[in-house]
């Protein structure tokens, strides 16, 4: 406690000099949910912030209408930064219940636009990433659940420090537009299926601040703010049905399995809550998924899953998932909905659809038929193994920084992607290696990047001489009834 009470009045004390810089350019437009309403008492009148603090500091359960005026103050600027501070470094220490979760979320997700997916005919399905090295999951799913008749109306992301987004993936197709108005969007789903566009600039403005104070006040590492950060989003895209993939490893932000197993359970928890069919699994990221890193490559190695050639990680979970989400929708049992996933690429349906979707977004379907080309940077470098032995560990987030370190990733927003760069994996944890064994391909525009990835991805392969125990490609599967371990 006496930890607890120096950290919120550190919080105060640093927040009182900022104040006037709180955010009061985030408005939220009444959307009649919670206390915004005009049966409800002037805000200022109905709850004093100092003591929503409190209570949750005592580790008390915040109210449905305390939770919305929290929000609701934040977006809009009239709760100050220092008051929001301690409130989340309030729930760092004491958490949230399940209830108060959902109802916190929910909030979030009313803080901005709701998308209203009711002129998609069906049930829409959404996946979520928690985010990894080499994740091109979404971009072969999209195409393999629209050819089994199952409407996909995906929002992604850009990609920011070691881990790639699908939206700048999908760009470096020339001609793909990530952005489409409302009624594009939807025609294009009614027609094709799948859809895969850039995520709304005011999805859950609430997340925002709140995520910009953690960060600046050491509680970004919170399971039920984490939680409400990803599901707030999730909400506010308005899918019938939620996948969620949480990556647990070296390269994600949850680095072992108990701690991601949790965030599933929670992020489980509010979507079934909200009246979302919500599911997860929870999924290694101690190696990058697939060969590939960066943009075209992994353009390319979803073409190759596809067409049935992919590597078998990264085939196998695009399976998984893609199969999850078809009975998530209602199509079957899981064994009928595997089959009928590894049929439609056998078929060549999804590949097909595949390419229906990128044409309908603008895109140049001819580079598909050439992807050697399309992948072709202008330096080509060949990273050689200098010892013997099994590789036993990977650094997957080194090698994402490495990845980007060629060009192919952003240190910061206003970073500028190179499309051809990245890294093509030849061997990983596992594998023999012998001395002059090509390790891995490195592609970039510029040769002078060369030395310091090649270093870093050196460095982030340990070695051993035993051979070392096969690991999971998944941990677990959770359901509003429990968790399943592997």
């Amino acid at each position: 406690m006496r930890q607890l009470m120096l950290c919120l009045l550190v919080i105060y004390m640093v927040s009182l000099s900022s104040v006037c810089f709180a955010g009061n350019d985030l408005h939220k437009e009444d959307k009649g949910y919670g206390l915004g309403g005009a049966d409800y008492m002037p805000k200022e009148k109905q709850f004093r912030m100092v003591d929503i603090i409190s209570k949750k500091r005592d580790g008390a359960s915040l109210s449905k209408e305390e939770i919305q005026y929290f929000i609701d103050g934040c977006v809009d600027g009239s709760i100050p930064d220092y008051q929001t501070s301690a409130l989340l470094m309030a729930i760092y220490f004491k958490g949230m219940e399940d209830q108060e979760l959902a109802d916190f979320t929910m909030a979030m997700a009313h803080s901005g636009e709701m998308i209203d997916l009711s002129p998609i005919r069906g049930v829409k399905v959404d996946k979520h990433s928690t985010g990894g090295v080499g994740d091109k999951t979404t971009m072969a799913i999209a195409p393999i659940v629209a050819s089994c008749d199952v409407k996909i109306a995906k929002m992604s992301g850009r990609g920011l420090g070691h881990t790639g987004g699908t939206v700048d993936k999908l760009e470096s197709i020339p001609g793909y537009r990530t952005v489409l108005d409302k009624d594009e969007f939807f025609n294009q789903v009614n027609e094709i299926g799948a859809s895969v566009i850039g995520q709304s600039g005011n999805l859950a403005p609430a997340d925002k601040k709140l995520y910009a104070l953690r960060d600046v006040t050491g509680s970004v590492p919170s399971i039920p703010l984490i939680a409400s950060s990803i599901m707030s989003k999730k909400l506010a895209a308005g899918a019938d049905c939620i996948l969620l993939d949480v990556k647990c490893g070296s390269g994600a932000f949850m680095k072992n399995v108990a701690d991601a197993v949790t965030l599933a359970e929670k992020m489980v928890t509010i979507g079934e809550h909200n009246g979302k069919r919500t599911m997860a699994y929870v999924t290694n990221m101690n190696m990058p998924l697939g060969q590939n890193i960066g943009n075209a490559l992994e353009v390319k190695e979803v073409v190759d899953v596809l067409n049935g050639k992919g590597p078998e990680d990264l085939t196998r979970e695009c399976e998984e998932l893609s199969a999850t989400l078809l009975m998530m929708a209602g199509k079957g049992s899981r064994a009928d909905c595997l089959a009928m996933v590894q049929q439609a690429v056998k078929s060549g349906q999804a590949m097909n659809k595949f390419k229906e979707m990128v044409a309908a977004q603008g895109g140049d379907i001819s580079v598909f038929d050439n992807m050697e080309e399309f992948t072709r940077a202008a330096v080509r470098y060949e990273v050689k193994a200098d010892r013997e032995g099994y590789i036993a560990d990977m650094n997957t987030e080194a090698i994402g920084i490495a990845s980007t370190m060629l060009g192919a990733g952003r240190e910061t927003l206003d970073s500028v992607i190179d499309p051809m760069a990245g890294i093509t994996i030849c061997k990983k944890t596992g594998d023999k290696v012998n001395a002059g064994d090509v390790l891995a391909v490195f592609y970039t525009s510029r040769e002078e990047l060369l030395p310091p990835a090649v270093k870093r991805y050196l460095e982030a392969l340990t070695y051993s001489q035993q051979t070392p125990k096969e690991s999971k490609l998944v941990y677990a599967l959770v359901e509003k009834n429990g968790v399943k371990m592997f």
